[in-house]
Protein backbone atom coordinates (compact mmCIF):
# COMPACT_ATOMS: atom_id res chain seq x y z
CA UNK A 1 0.00 0.00 0.00
CA UNK A 2 1.28 3.47 -0.90
CA UNK A 3 1.81 5.83 1.96
CA UNK A 4 1.60 9.55 1.25
CA UNK A 5 5.38 9.98 1.31
CA UNK A 6 5.89 7.03 -1.10
CA UNK A 7 2.98 7.68 -3.44
CA UNK A 8 4.22 8.51 -6.94
CA UNK A 9 3.71 12.19 -7.66
CA UNK A 10 1.86 13.03 -10.89
CA UNK A 11 4.15 14.53 -13.48
CA UNK A 12 3.03 17.76 -15.14
CA UNK A 13 1.87 17.22 -18.67
CA UNK A 14 3.95 18.97 -21.32
CA UNK A 15 2.14 21.92 -22.83
CA UNK A 16 0.55 21.06 -26.13
CA UNK A 17 1.74 23.45 -28.79
CA UNK A 18 0.26 24.18 -32.16
CA UNK A 19 2.02 22.56 -35.09
CA UNK A 20 4.77 24.76 -36.48
CA UNK A 21 3.99 23.63 -40.04
CA UNK A 22 0.52 22.79 -41.35
CA UNK A 23 0.18 21.41 -44.88
CA UNK A 24 -3.25 21.98 -46.40
CA UNK A 25 -4.58 21.01 -49.81
CA UNK A 26 -4.07 23.05 -52.98
CA UNK A 27 -0.48 24.05 -52.23
CA UNK A 28 -1.44 25.96 -49.08
CA UNK A 29 0.92 25.83 -46.08
CA UNK A 30 0.90 27.62 -42.74
CA UNK A 31 4.31 27.72 -41.09
CA UNK A 32 5.86 29.43 -38.12
CA UNK A 33 7.91 32.43 -39.16
CA UNK A 34 11.65 31.86 -39.46
CA UNK A 35 12.84 35.20 -38.13
CA UNK A 36 15.37 37.11 -40.18
CA UNK A 37 15.32 34.49 -42.94
CA UNK A 38 11.78 35.58 -43.83
CA UNK A 39 12.50 39.31 -43.82
CA UNK A 40 13.13 40.00 -47.54
CA UNK A 41 10.11 38.06 -48.84
CA UNK A 42 7.72 39.02 -46.04
CA UNK A 43 8.64 42.71 -46.26
CA UNK A 44 7.99 42.65 -50.02
CA UNK A 45 4.56 41.01 -49.53
CA UNK A 46 3.62 43.66 -46.97
CA UNK A 47 4.93 46.44 -49.26
CA UNK A 48 2.74 45.19 -52.11
CA UNK A 49 -0.27 44.92 -49.75
CA UNK A 50 -0.07 48.28 -47.97
CA UNK A 51 -2.90 50.02 -49.84
CA UNK A 52 -5.08 46.91 -49.63
CA UNK A 53 -4.53 46.65 -45.85
CA UNK A 54 -4.48 50.34 -44.92
CA UNK A 55 -8.27 50.71 -44.39
CA UNK A 56 -8.39 48.02 -41.67
CA UNK A 57 -4.90 47.38 -40.27
CA UNK A 58 -3.60 50.15 -38.00
CA UNK A 59 -0.02 48.84 -38.06
CA UNK A 60 0.22 49.68 -41.77
CA UNK A 61 0.58 53.39 -40.91
CA UNK A 62 3.94 52.58 -39.30
CA UNK A 63 5.07 49.98 -41.83
CA UNK A 64 8.83 49.97 -42.45
CA UNK A 65 11.66 47.52 -42.91
CA UNK A 66 12.66 48.02 -39.26
CA UNK A 67 9.10 47.37 -38.00
CA UNK A 68 8.84 44.22 -40.11
CA UNK A 69 12.21 43.00 -38.82
CA UNK A 70 11.11 43.68 -35.22
CA UNK A 71 7.88 41.75 -35.81
CA UNK A 72 9.78 38.72 -37.13
CA UNK A 73 12.38 38.77 -34.34
CA UNK A 74 9.66 38.58 -31.67
CA UNK A 75 7.76 35.63 -33.19
CA UNK A 76 9.88 32.76 -31.78
CA UNK A 77 9.85 34.16 -28.24
CA UNK A 78 6.10 34.76 -28.30
CA UNK A 79 5.56 31.22 -29.64
CA UNK A 80 7.71 29.69 -26.90
CA UNK A 81 5.88 31.68 -24.20
CA UNK A 82 2.45 30.62 -25.49
CA UNK A 83 1.37 34.24 -25.92
CA UNK A 84 1.05 34.24 -29.73
CA UNK A 85 1.37 31.75 -32.55
CA UNK A 86 2.09 33.55 -35.83
CA UNK A 87 2.19 31.85 -39.21
CA UNK A 88 3.30 32.81 -42.67
CA UNK A 89 0.63 31.80 -45.17
CA UNK A 90 2.34 30.22 -48.18
CA UNK A 91 0.76 29.34 -51.49
CA UNK A 92 2.89 27.11 -53.69
CA UNK A 93 5.94 27.98 -51.60
CA UNK A 94 5.53 31.78 -51.70
CA UNK A 95 4.39 33.91 -48.76
CA UNK A 96 1.00 35.50 -49.49
CA UNK A 97 -0.01 36.71 -46.02
CA UNK A 98 -0.04 36.04 -42.32
CA UNK A 99 -2.37 34.56 -39.74
CA UNK A 100 -2.18 33.58 -36.13
CA UNK A 101 -3.56 33.00 -32.69
CA UNK A 102 -3.21 35.88 -30.25
CA UNK A 103 -4.82 37.68 -27.33
CA UNK A 104 -5.50 41.33 -26.63
CA UNK A 105 -5.87 42.87 -23.18
CA UNK A 106 -9.62 42.20 -23.25
CA UNK A 107 -9.38 38.59 -24.53
CA UNK A 108 -10.33 36.05 -21.83
CA UNK A 109 -7.50 33.78 -20.64
CA UNK A 110 -9.36 30.68 -21.87
CA UNK A 111 -9.75 32.11 -25.38
CA UNK A 112 -7.57 32.83 -28.39
CA UNK A 113 -8.38 35.25 -31.18
CA UNK A 114 -7.62 34.46 -34.82
CA UNK A 115 -6.21 37.23 -36.98
CA UNK A 116 -5.38 37.17 -40.69
CA UNK A 117 -4.51 39.18 -43.78
CA UNK A 118 -3.61 38.40 -47.39
CA UNK A 119 -1.81 39.95 -50.31
CA UNK A 120 -4.55 41.36 -52.60
CA UNK A 121 -3.62 38.94 -55.41
CA UNK A 122 -4.38 35.98 -53.09
CA UNK A 123 -7.86 37.09 -51.98
CA UNK A 124 -11.13 35.53 -53.12
CA UNK A 125 -9.85 31.94 -53.21
CA UNK A 126 -10.86 30.66 -49.78
CA UNK A 127 -7.28 30.81 -48.48
CA UNK A 128 -8.11 32.65 -45.26
CA UNK A 129 -11.10 30.41 -44.57
CA UNK A 130 -8.92 27.29 -44.86
CA UNK A 131 -6.16 28.88 -42.79
CA UNK A 132 -8.60 29.95 -40.05
CA UNK A 133 -10.14 26.46 -39.98
CA UNK A 134 -6.67 25.00 -39.41
CA UNK A 135 -6.00 27.54 -36.65
CA UNK A 136 -9.23 26.57 -34.88
CA UNK A 137 -7.99 22.96 -34.78
CA UNK A 138 -4.62 24.08 -33.44
CA UNK A 139 -6.12 26.35 -30.76
CA UNK A 140 -8.30 23.58 -29.39
CA UNK A 141 -5.19 21.42 -28.92
CA UNK A 142 -4.09 23.86 -26.23
CA UNK A 143 -5.05 23.07 -22.64
CA UNK A 144 -7.69 25.28 -21.08
CA UNK A 145 -8.87 26.89 -24.32
CA UNK A 146 -12.66 26.86 -24.37
CA UNK A 147 -13.39 29.25 -27.24
CA UNK A 148 -11.96 31.00 -30.28
CA UNK A 149 -12.89 34.52 -31.35
CA UNK A 150 -12.58 36.51 -34.55
CA UNK A 151 -12.93 40.27 -34.13
CA UNK A 152 -13.30 42.84 -36.91
CA UNK A 153 -14.78 46.24 -37.51
CA UNK A 154 -18.45 45.87 -38.51
CA UNK A 155 -17.76 47.55 -41.86
CA UNK A 156 -15.08 44.99 -42.81
CA UNK A 157 -17.41 42.63 -44.69
CA UNK A 158 -14.70 40.39 -46.21
CA UNK A 159 -13.41 39.62 -42.70
CA UNK A 160 -16.95 38.89 -41.52
CA UNK A 161 -17.42 36.20 -44.18
CA UNK A 162 -14.70 33.99 -42.66
CA UNK A 163 -16.20 33.30 -39.21
CA UNK A 164 -19.66 32.93 -40.74
CA UNK A 165 -18.37 30.18 -43.05
CA UNK A 166 -16.67 28.38 -40.16
CA UNK A 167 -19.67 28.17 -37.85
CA UNK A 168 -18.76 31.00 -35.50
CA UNK A 169 -21.74 32.91 -34.14
CA UNK A 170 -21.99 36.63 -33.44
CA UNK A 171 -21.12 36.99 -29.76
CA UNK A 172 -21.24 40.71 -29.11
CA UNK A 173 -20.68 44.13 -30.59
CA UNK A 174 -18.51 46.58 -28.71
CA UNK A 175 -17.26 50.09 -29.28
CA UNK A 176 -13.59 50.76 -29.91
CA UNK A 177 -11.55 53.80 -30.78
CA UNK A 178 -10.93 53.70 -34.55
CA UNK A 179 -7.24 53.25 -35.35
CA UNK A 180 -7.42 52.66 -39.12
CA UNK A 181 -9.02 54.86 -41.78
CA UNK A 182 -12.10 52.75 -42.62
CA UNK A 183 -12.97 51.68 -39.09
CA UNK A 184 -16.36 52.77 -37.75
CA UNK A 185 -15.57 52.38 -34.05
CA UNK A 186 -17.81 49.33 -33.68
CA UNK A 187 -16.30 45.82 -33.45
CA UNK A 188 -18.10 42.56 -34.14
CA UNK A 189 -16.89 39.69 -31.97
CA UNK A 190 -17.59 36.19 -33.32
CA UNK A 191 -17.17 33.17 -31.05
CA UNK A 192 -16.77 29.45 -31.53
CA UNK A 193 -16.93 27.31 -28.37
CA UNK A 194 -14.89 24.13 -28.00
CA UNK A 195 -16.89 21.26 -29.52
Amino acid sequence: MDTPQHRPQPQPLPQSLPQARIELDGGLTLRAFEGEADLPEFFQVVEESVEHLRPWMPWVAEHSLTRTADFLVDRAELWASGDQYSYAIELDGAIVGSCGLHRHDDTPDDTFEIGYWLHPAATGRGIVTRAARALVEQAFRLPGIVAIEIVHDVANHPSAAVPARLGFTPHLRRPHTPTAPAETGDDQVWRLPRP
